[in-house]
């Protein structure tokens, strides 16, 4: 056997069997094949047996423990890893009791191991001093999550192989001394976690140390997640123009604390034409704040490539856009909104408010900026109207009408968007049997 993956939560093997595989065994690895060992939910019960299976050619270790395991079982349970599995590439122990105990535990594994060969080291605990040493020289290394607790100093990081980080922290920002200076030319997704009860400017102190190295031209992923309320700097990001995924989460609970608004995106767009995914915030609440319509447009310009969006926007916006505005529409054959140049298909709009019986004019002018979206996320049932009449707009294969030449900052020229209804003709379904087109209304 090379893989075994235990559930312990369904597994009909009882722990009287386990004891009689243990005393059948001796000392030796029930398994001595074994590669790779997974538990993601482990019982309390079932922790003492966990070395029975690890062996010399054990390479993979992946555990979730329950959040009332004992902690000195825990704690002498990992202590063993590094004698019954010394050539460990991935060990990822995560809901971890956060104990001195098993801070000790799991330094000394990792002070064991071979560090020649470590390339994931995903354990939620922090480490000893000695220990981060060690870590931030591992030269395979390309996964790391680690905890940092209190003002922690880290070394420089000298880890030439490592592509993704992943940081829980508390209110201090020492430890972000450890990337001044440091060799990270793989480093490509970096994540942070804090539940500090102010985050400050954790942007700008990020970008101060890491502009040091060559993360700037590698970076393509950055996420940061808080559950308390904040008001990040995003200028600070805008050195970081291979970004394609940016998530930054954080609660609107107590009051809106987001200041997004078009001169923001603007820059970011601008910034980052790469963007893939952009959340600026958690879930949008009832406030009406955010960018306009005129913002989302230039979103859609700049990073076609975007695909996923959530952020405070202005849904009113819509409707002034529609019944104000021009848009550019010309006579001209119809464009298939699968070759449109924007990829977004999913948006996320949470408690955003909108102007009463709205939904189709907020559908219609979604559908003109992004062509290809299919899925509107919501919590304020107000926007059923909205992500129904896309929907319905996909199931019939409508297209987009807009001019091949038209830039997507042109879009509202010449005649009203939506105004009224009867006058839409931007949907367009084909007749069967022909190719020919007739306008839906």
């Amino acid at each position: 056997m090379r893989k075994l993956t235990v559930d312990t939560a369904e597994d009909p093997i009882s722990v009287d069997v386990i004891l009689v595989l243990q005393l059948r065994t001796v000392n030796d690895p029930l398994l001595p094949r074994l590669e790779t060992f997974r538990c993601e939910e482990i019982t309390k019960a079932f922790i003492p047996f966990v070395p029975l299976f690890p062996s010399q050619k054990t390479s993979k270790i992946v555990i979730g423990f329950a959040g009332d395991s004992p902690t000195v079982v825990v704690a002498s349970t990992i202590a063993r890893f590094s004698t019954l599995c010394p050539d460990l590439e991935r060990v990822n122990l995560c809901n971890l009791p956060r104990d001195p105990i098993i801070t000790e535990a799991v330094s000394e594994m990792l002070l064991g191991c071979n560090r020649g060969v470590l390339q994931a080291l995903e354990v939620d605990s922090p480490l000893t001093e000695e220990a981060r040493e060690v870590v931030y020289r591992l030269p395979r290394l390309s996964d790391l999550w680690e905890v940092i607790k209190g003002p922690t100093s880290l070394p420089t990081m000298v880890l030439p192989s490592l592509t993704t980080i992943d940081v829980e922290y508390d209110g201090h920002l020492n430890w972000l001394g450890g990337f001044r200076g440091a060799t990270l030319e793989k480093l490509e997704s970096v994540a942070f976690r804090t539940e500090s009860n102010d985050a400050g400017d954790f942007l700008g102190a990020f970008e101060s140390a890491v502009l040091t190295t060559t993360v700037q031209n590698t970076l393509s992923e950055f996420r940061f997640h808080t559950s308390r309320s904040w008001n990040p700097n995003y200028s600070a990001l805008l050195s970081f123009n291979q970004l394609r995924k940016i998530e930054i989460w954080f609660s609107c609970i107590g009051g809106c604390v987001s200041r997004v608004d078009d001169d923001i995106i603007g820059s970011l767009a601008r910034a980052m034409p790469k963007l893939e995914v952009l959340r600026l915030g958690g879930l949008p609440c009832k406030i009406p704040t955010g960018i306009t319509v005129n913002g989302l447009i230039g979103l859609s310009s700049r990073c076609p490539r975007l695909s996923k969006l959530c952020i405070h926007l202005q849904a009113a916006s819509f409707v002034e856009a529609a019944t104000s505005a021009t848009m550019s529409c010309p006579a001209e054959e119809p464009v298939n909104y699968r070759n449109e140049d924007c990829a977004l298909t999913d948006l996320e709009v949470g408690e955003t408010p909108i102007p009463a019986r709205s939904g189709l004019t907020v559908a219609l002018t979604l559908l003109q900026i992004f062509p290809r979206i299919l899925n509107v996320k919501y919590t304020n049932g107000e926007w059923g109207t909205v992500a129904g009449t896309i929907k319905d707009f996909r199931r019939i294969g409508g297209f987009v009408h807009r001019s091949s030449k038209a830039h997507p900052s042109h879009l509202f020229k010449q005649r009203p968007l939506m105004a009224p209804y009867q006058e839409v003709q931007s949907i367009r379904t084909p007749v069967r049997g022909g190719s020919r087109w007739r306008a839906r209304y």
